[in-house]
Protein backbone atom coordinates (compact mmCIF):
# COMPACT_ATOMS: atom_id res chain seq x y z
CA UNK A 1 0.00 0.00 0.00
CA UNK A 2 1.93 3.32 -1.01
CA UNK A 3 2.15 6.09 1.40
CA UNK A 4 0.95 9.47 1.34
CA UNK A 5 1.69 12.94 2.85
CA UNK A 6 -1.12 15.26 2.78
CA UNK A 7 -0.26 18.55 4.57
CA UNK A 8 -2.99 20.93 5.76
CA UNK A 9 -5.28 18.32 5.58
CA UNK A 10 -7.83 19.91 8.82
CA UNK A 11 -8.40 22.38 6.10
CA UNK A 12 -11.19 22.95 3.07
CA UNK A 13 -9.01 20.86 0.39
CA UNK A 14 -6.79 19.00 2.77
CA UNK A 15 -9.30 16.95 4.34
CA UNK A 16 -10.66 16.25 0.91
CA UNK A 17 -7.44 14.79 -0.04
CA UNK A 18 -6.90 13.05 2.51
CA UNK A 19 -10.81 11.16 2.00
CA UNK A 20 -9.85 10.64 -1.53
CA UNK A 21 -6.52 9.14 -0.44
CA UNK A 22 -8.46 6.41 1.66
CA UNK A 23 -10.66 6.11 -1.21
CA UNK A 24 -7.66 5.22 -3.52
CA UNK A 25 -6.09 2.98 -1.26
CA UNK A 26 -3.21 4.89 0.25
CA UNK A 27 -1.70 5.00 3.57
CA UNK A 28 -2.76 8.34 4.18
CA UNK A 29 -0.50 10.41 6.64
CA UNK A 30 -2.15 13.46 7.66
CA UNK A 31 0.15 16.30 8.71
CA UNK A 32 -1.79 19.00 11.08
CA UNK A 33 -0.39 21.37 14.01
CA UNK A 34 -1.02 20.82 17.75
CA UNK A 35 -4.57 23.43 17.54
CA UNK A 36 -5.46 22.25 14.41
CA UNK A 37 -9.23 20.93 14.19
CA UNK A 38 -9.51 17.10 14.22
CA UNK A 39 -13.50 17.89 12.77
CA UNK A 40 -13.06 16.16 9.54
CA UNK A 41 -10.07 13.74 10.50
CA UNK A 42 -12.39 11.25 11.92
CA UNK A 43 -11.68 8.56 9.90
CA UNK A 44 -9.96 5.74 12.06
CA UNK A 45 -7.44 5.08 8.91
CA UNK A 46 -6.27 8.06 8.94
CA UNK A 47 -2.70 8.77 10.47
CA UNK A 48 -2.26 12.11 11.62
CA UNK A 49 1.16 13.57 12.38
CA UNK A 50 2.18 17.17 13.66
CA UNK A 51 4.84 19.19 11.94
CA UNK A 52 6.21 22.13 11.97
CA UNK A 53 6.86 23.96 9.49
CA UNK A 54 8.20 26.99 10.69
CA UNK A 55 11.68 25.61 12.01
CA UNK A 56 14.19 23.75 10.34
CA UNK A 57 15.76 21.83 13.27
CA UNK A 58 11.51 20.69 14.52
CA UNK A 59 11.04 19.58 10.70
CA UNK A 60 13.84 17.36 10.79
CA UNK A 61 13.52 15.68 13.68
CA UNK A 62 10.05 14.59 12.96
CA UNK A 63 10.38 13.67 9.74
CA UNK A 64 13.30 11.70 10.51
CA UNK A 65 11.58 9.82 13.82
CA UNK A 66 8.92 8.92 11.51
CA UNK A 67 10.99 7.39 8.56
CA UNK A 68 12.63 5.34 11.69
CA UNK A 69 9.82 4.06 12.82
CA UNK A 70 7.14 4.10 9.23
CA UNK A 71 9.47 4.77 6.70
CA UNK A 72 9.68 7.06 3.90
CA UNK A 73 6.08 8.39 1.92
CA UNK A 74 5.42 7.16 -1.58
CA UNK A 75 4.39 10.50 -2.20
CA UNK A 76 3.21 14.14 -0.49
CA UNK A 77 0.37 16.46 -1.97
CA UNK A 78 1.00 19.94 -0.23
CA UNK A 79 -1.91 21.76 0.91
CA UNK A 80 -1.03 23.78 3.80
CA UNK A 81 -0.67 27.40 3.08
CA UNK A 82 -2.19 30.90 4.52
CA UNK A 83 -4.69 32.67 2.22
CA UNK A 84 -5.10 35.80 4.28
CA UNK A 85 -2.30 37.23 7.03
CA UNK A 86 -2.33 40.60 8.68
CA UNK A 87 1.44 41.21 7.06
CA UNK A 88 3.18 40.35 3.96
CA UNK A 89 5.85 38.51 5.88
CA UNK A 90 3.37 36.15 6.91
CA UNK A 91 2.57 34.97 3.85
CA UNK A 92 6.24 34.26 2.90
CA UNK A 93 6.99 32.39 6.07
CA UNK A 94 4.03 30.08 5.60
CA UNK A 95 3.56 29.86 1.77
CA UNK A 96 6.90 30.29 0.62
CA UNK A 97 9.64 29.29 2.99
CA UNK A 98 7.38 26.65 4.28
CA UNK A 99 6.77 25.06 1.04
CA UNK A 100 10.50 25.04 -0.17
CA UNK A 101 11.13 23.78 4.13
CA UNK A 102 9.75 20.97 3.59
CA UNK A 103 10.18 19.68 0.27
CA UNK A 104 14.43 20.52 1.22
CA UNK A 105 13.92 18.65 4.18
CA UNK A 106 11.59 15.48 3.20
CA UNK A 107 14.47 15.17 0.30
CA UNK A 108 17.46 15.92 3.30
CA UNK A 109 15.91 12.67 5.21
CA UNK A 110 15.03 10.51 2.17
CA UNK A 111 11.42 10.88 3.40
CA UNK A 112 10.07 10.90 0.27
CA UNK A 113 10.49 7.92 -2.68
CA UNK A 114 8.44 9.57 -5.71
CA UNK A 115 6.85 12.78 -5.80
CA UNK A 116 5.72 16.19 -4.34
CA UNK A 117 2.50 17.79 -5.28
CA UNK A 118 2.05 21.39 -4.68
CA UNK A 119 -1.52 23.65 -4.67
CA UNK A 120 -0.52 26.66 -5.86
CA UNK A 121 -2.80 28.83 -7.09
CA UNK A 122 -3.68 30.51 -10.31
CA UNK A 123 -3.43 34.14 -8.54
CA UNK A 124 0.26 33.62 -9.19
CA UNK A 125 -0.41 34.92 -12.47
CA UNK A 126 -2.18 38.74 -11.77
CA UNK A 127 -2.78 40.85 -13.95
CA UNK A 128 -1.77 38.77 -16.92
CA UNK A 129 -3.71 40.17 -19.99
CA UNK A 130 -4.83 43.09 -18.13
CA UNK A 131 -8.52 43.31 -17.91
CA UNK A 132 -8.57 42.20 -21.46
CA UNK A 133 -11.37 39.15 -20.83
CA UNK A 134 -10.58 37.82 -24.47
CA UNK A 135 -6.78 36.81 -23.22
CA UNK A 136 -6.79 32.96 -22.10
CA UNK A 137 -4.06 32.68 -19.52
CA UNK A 138 -1.00 30.15 -20.34
CA UNK A 139 1.77 29.00 -19.15
CA UNK A 140 3.70 30.94 -22.04
CA UNK A 141 2.55 34.21 -19.82
CA UNK A 142 4.81 35.53 -17.55
CA UNK A 143 3.42 35.71 -14.28
CA UNK A 144 2.64 38.88 -12.09
CA UNK A 145 1.38 38.59 -9.23
CA UNK A 146 -0.17 41.61 -7.70
CA UNK A 147 -1.45 40.40 -4.21
CA UNK A 148 0.44 39.39 -0.68
CA UNK A 149 -1.03 35.94 -1.70
CA UNK A 150 -0.01 35.19 -5.16
CA UNK A 151 3.54 36.56 -4.70
CA UNK A 152 4.72 34.02 -1.79
CA UNK A 153 2.39 31.63 -3.86
CA UNK A 154 5.29 32.25 -6.82
CA UNK A 155 7.94 33.02 -4.72
CA UNK A 156 7.35 28.71 -3.22
CA UNK A 157 7.41 27.50 -6.87
CA UNK A 158 10.37 29.28 -7.66
CA UNK A 159 11.99 27.86 -4.23
CA UNK A 160 10.96 24.35 -5.41
CA UNK A 161 12.66 24.84 -8.25
CA UNK A 162 15.57 25.75 -6.88
CA UNK A 163 15.81 23.25 -4.20
CA UNK A 164 15.34 20.59 -6.80
CA UNK A 165 18.45 21.85 -8.35
CA UNK A 166 20.75 22.05 -5.33
CA UNK A 167 19.35 18.40 -5.36
CA UNK A 168 20.07 16.90 -8.03
CA UNK A 169 17.46 15.35 -10.31
CA UNK A 170 18.27 11.66 -8.75
CA UNK A 171 15.87 13.60 -5.27
CA UNK A 172 12.24 13.02 -6.32
CA UNK A 173 10.43 15.90 -8.23
CA UNK A 174 7.64 17.78 -7.94
CA UNK A 175 4.59 19.27 -10.03
CA UNK A 176 2.55 22.41 -9.03
CA UNK A 177 -1.30 22.58 -9.80
CA UNK A 178 -2.60 25.98 -9.96
CA UNK A 179 -6.36 26.06 -9.57
CA UNK A 180 -8.54 28.88 -10.18
CA UNK A 181 -11.28 29.71 -7.30
CA UNK A 182 -12.43 26.22 -5.63
CA UNK A 183 -15.68 25.58 -4.19
CA UNK A 184 -17.25 23.10 -2.28
CA UNK A 185 -18.64 21.83 1.03
CA UNK A 186 -16.67 23.03 4.18
CA UNK A 187 -15.15 26.28 2.50
CA UNK A 188 -16.09 29.72 3.91
CA UNK A 189 -15.38 32.30 1.09
CA UNK A 190 -17.88 31.35 -1.37
CA UNK A 191 -20.62 30.04 1.29
CA UNK A 192 -20.32 33.90 2.35
CA UNK A 193 -22.02 34.48 -0.91
CA UNK A 194 -24.91 31.67 -0.08
CA UNK A 195 -25.39 33.36 3.43
CA UNK A 196 -26.20 36.85 1.74
CA UNK A 197 -28.77 35.17 -0.67
CA UNK A 198 -30.34 33.39 2.35
CA UNK A 199 -31.01 37.16 3.39
CA UNK A 200 -32.59 37.74 0.16
CA UNK A 201 -29.03 40.26 -1.14
CA UNK A 202 -26.64 39.58 -3.72
CA UNK A 203 -23.46 41.93 -3.59
CA UNK A 204 -21.34 42.33 -6.47
CA UNK A 205 -19.01 44.96 -7.64
CA UNK A 206 -17.83 46.62 -11.10
CA UNK A 207 -19.55 47.90 -13.46
CA UNK A 208 -17.29 46.25 -16.57
CA UNK A 209 -17.70 42.98 -17.77
CA UNK A 210 -16.01 39.94 -15.40
CA UNK A 211 -15.00 36.28 -16.47
CA UNK A 212 -14.71 33.83 -13.71
CA UNK A 213 -13.42 30.33 -13.90
CA UNK A 214 -14.10 27.97 -10.97
CA UNK A 215 -13.07 24.68 -9.69
CA UNK A 216 -15.01 22.07 -7.46
CA UNK A 217 -13.24 20.73 -4.85
CA UNK A 218 -13.87 16.91 -6.27
CA UNK A 219 -12.13 17.72 -9.66
CA UNK A 220 -8.98 19.31 -7.57
CA UNK A 221 -8.28 16.66 -5.53
CA UNK A 222 -8.84 14.21 -8.79
CA UNK A 223 -6.16 16.87 -9.96
CA UNK A 224 -4.34 16.14 -7.70
CA UNK A 225 -4.11 12.31 -7.21
CA UNK A 226 -3.87 11.83 -11.65
CA UNK A 227 -0.45 14.38 -10.41
CA UNK A 228 0.98 11.86 -8.64
CA UNK A 229 1.98 9.77 -11.25
CA UNK A 230 1.25 11.56 -14.58
CA UNK A 231 2.58 14.73 -15.65
CA UNK A 232 5.95 16.62 -16.69
CA UNK A 233 8.63 16.84 -13.51
CA UNK A 234 8.79 20.48 -12.79
CA UNK A 235 5.42 21.84 -14.88
CA UNK A 236 2.64 23.87 -13.59
CA UNK A 237 -0.99 22.92 -14.43
CA UNK A 238 -4.14 25.44 -14.71
CA UNK A 239 -6.89 23.67 -13.22
CA UNK A 240 -10.54 25.15 -13.66
CA UNK A 241 -13.62 23.57 -14.41
CA UNK A 242 -13.45 23.72 -17.99
CA UNK A 243 -16.03 26.46 -17.57
CA UNK A 244 -16.23 30.90 -17.92
CA UNK A 245 -19.18 32.44 -16.44
CA UNK A 246 -19.82 36.26 -15.69
CA UNK A 247 -20.64 37.67 -12.80
CA UNK A 248 -23.78 36.56 -12.00
CA UNK A 249 -23.83 32.76 -13.12
CA UNK A 250 -22.79 32.02 -9.37
CA UNK A 251 -24.71 33.71 -7.80
CA UNK A 252 -27.85 32.64 -9.75
CA UNK A 253 -26.77 29.32 -9.43
CA UNK A 254 -27.18 29.37 -5.67
CA UNK A 255 -30.17 30.71 -5.62
CA UNK A 256 -32.03 28.09 -7.80
CA UNK A 257 -30.66 25.51 -5.41
CA UNK A 258 -31.15 27.29 -2.34
CA UNK A 259 -34.91 28.03 -3.95
CA UNK A 260 -34.60 31.26 -2.59
CA UNK A 261 -37.25 33.85 -3.84
CA UNK A 262 -36.64 37.62 -4.70
CA UNK A 263 -33.47 39.03 -4.46
CA UNK A 264 -32.04 42.21 -4.13
CA UNK A 265 -29.10 42.69 -6.57
CA UNK A 266 -26.54 45.20 -5.67
CA UNK A 267 -24.11 46.11 -7.98
CA UNK A 268 -21.26 48.50 -6.09
CA UNK A 269 -18.43 50.71 -7.89
CA UNK A 270 -14.60 48.65 -7.38
CA UNK A 271 -13.66 52.40 -5.29
CA UNK A 272 -16.33 51.61 -2.62
CA UNK A 273 -14.88 48.17 -2.46
CA UNK A 274 -11.71 49.79 -2.01
CA UNK A 275 -12.42 51.56 0.56
CA UNK A 276 -14.47 49.07 2.50
CA UNK A 277 -11.12 46.30 2.14
CA UNK A 278 -9.12 49.27 3.15
CA UNK A 279 -10.95 49.79 6.24
CA UNK A 280 -11.64 45.90 7.10
CA UNK A 281 -7.77 45.39 6.95
CA UNK A 282 -6.59 48.24 8.65
CA UNK A 283 -9.23 46.85 11.80
CA UNK A 284 -7.33 43.70 11.37
CA UNK A 285 -4.30 44.90 12.04
CA UNK A 286 -5.48 47.28 14.95
CA UNK A 287 -7.38 44.17 16.63
CA UNK A 288 -4.53 41.31 15.31
CA UNK A 289 -7.22 39.63 13.40
CA UNK A 290 -6.96 38.80 9.45
CA UNK A 291 -10.03 39.50 7.87
CA UNK A 292 -11.26 38.12 4.61
CA UNK A 293 -11.74 41.65 2.89
CA UNK A 294 -9.08 42.93 2.72
CA UNK A 295 -6.18 44.51 -0.02
CA UNK A 296 -5.66 41.19 -1.72
CA UNK A 297 -9.32 40.50 -1.40
CA UNK A 298 -9.81 43.56 -3.38
CA UNK A 299 -7.39 43.07 -5.93
CA UNK A 300 -8.69 39.43 -7.03
CA UNK A 301 -12.48 40.60 -6.72
CA UNK A 302 -11.58 43.52 -8.98
CA UNK A 303 -9.78 41.54 -11.42
CA UNK A 304 -11.94 41.43 -15.26
CA UNK A 305 -10.50 38.63 -16.71
CA UNK A 306 -9.47 34.52 -15.12
CA UNK A 307 -9.75 32.72 -17.84
CA UNK A 308 -7.10 30.06 -18.06
CA UNK A 309 -6.00 27.12 -20.13
CA UNK A 310 -6.46 24.05 -19.05
CA UNK A 311 -5.73 21.64 -22.63
CA UNK A 312 -2.05 20.99 -21.04
CA UNK A 313 -3.50 19.47 -17.57
CA UNK A 314 -6.22 17.58 -20.16
CA UNK A 315 -3.14 16.16 -21.97
CA UNK A 316 -0.69 15.43 -19.30
CA UNK A 317 -2.48 14.65 -16.30
CA UNK A 318 -5.54 13.28 -18.09
CA UNK A 319 -7.56 15.62 -15.99
CA UNK A 320 -11.53 15.41 -16.90
CA UNK A 321 -13.31 17.94 -14.72
CA UNK A 322 -16.71 16.43 -13.56
CA UNK A 323 -18.50 19.00 -11.98
CA UNK A 324 -19.46 21.67 -14.05
CA UNK A 325 -20.79 25.01 -11.83
CA UNK A 326 -24.57 23.90 -11.84
CA UNK A 327 -23.69 20.50 -10.40
CA UNK A 328 -21.06 21.70 -8.06
CA UNK A 329 -23.12 24.62 -6.59
CA UNK A 330 -26.11 22.18 -6.44
CA UNK A 331 -23.88 19.60 -4.04
CA UNK A 332 -22.67 22.53 -1.99
CA UNK A 333 -25.60 23.78 -1.14
CA UNK A 334 -27.20 19.96 -0.33
CA UNK A 335 -23.99 20.23 2.00
CA UNK A 336 -24.42 23.79 3.76
CA UNK A 337 -28.32 22.31 4.33
CA UNK A 338 -27.43 19.09 6.17
CA UNK A 339 -24.62 20.61 8.23
CA UNK A 340 -26.94 23.39 8.93
CA UNK A 341 -24.68 26.05 7.84
CA UNK A 342 -28.40 27.29 5.49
Amino acid sequence: MPAILITGASGFIGSHLAEQGLAEGYEVWCAIRPSSSRQYLTDARLHLIVLDMSSDAALAQQIAEHVAAHGAWDFCIHAAGATKCLHPADFRRTNTEGTARLYRTLIAQSALRRRFVFISSLSVMGKVGGDDIHHVISASDTPQPDTQYGISKLAAEDALREVRQSAGAACPDYIILRPTGVYGPRERDYFMMADSLRRHIDFAVGYRQQVITFIYVADLVRAAYLATERGTSGAAYFLTDGGEYDSRTFSDLLQEAMGVGRVLHIKAPLWLLRLVCTVSGAIGRLTGKATTLNTDKYRILAQRNWRCDITPARHDLGYCPAWPLERGVSAAVAWYKAQGWL
